[in-house]
């Protein structure tokens, strides 16, 4: 792998903690019911100051992103960048109004 794969990798694995796993549920919710499937909250996420290392549960405060707010921003990175655009554009590829 060179650096952006790994970098990719890792924010893969971050974003996990928040997406929706194959059963529905946010890694980050843990078991807390109303988190997962009270329609009035399961679309409201939250920024914990720290994580279960074995399931993703967020634990801590929940009210200051902090490092945790970075995620968001590596999900719009890499949903607008890949390592060829990288290169071919550096950094000026960033700020290129996407395709999309």
């Amino acid at each position: 792998m060179n650096l952006f794969e790994v970098s990719k990798e890792i924010a893969d694995r971050l974003a996990c903690i928040f997406l929706r796993n194959e059963q529905g549920n946010r890694p980050v919710y843990g078991s807390t019911e109303k988190f997962q499937t009270d329609p009035h909250w399961r679309d409201y996420i939250l920024f914990y100051e720290y994580f279960h290392g074995d399931n993703g549960a967020g634990l801590g405060a929940s009210h200051q992103t902090g490092w945790t707010g970075l995620v968001a921003k590596t999900i719009q990175l890499f949903g607008l960048l890949d390592a060829e655009r990288f290169l071919e554009s550096g950094r000026q590829a960033l700020f290129k109004q996407s395709d999309v």
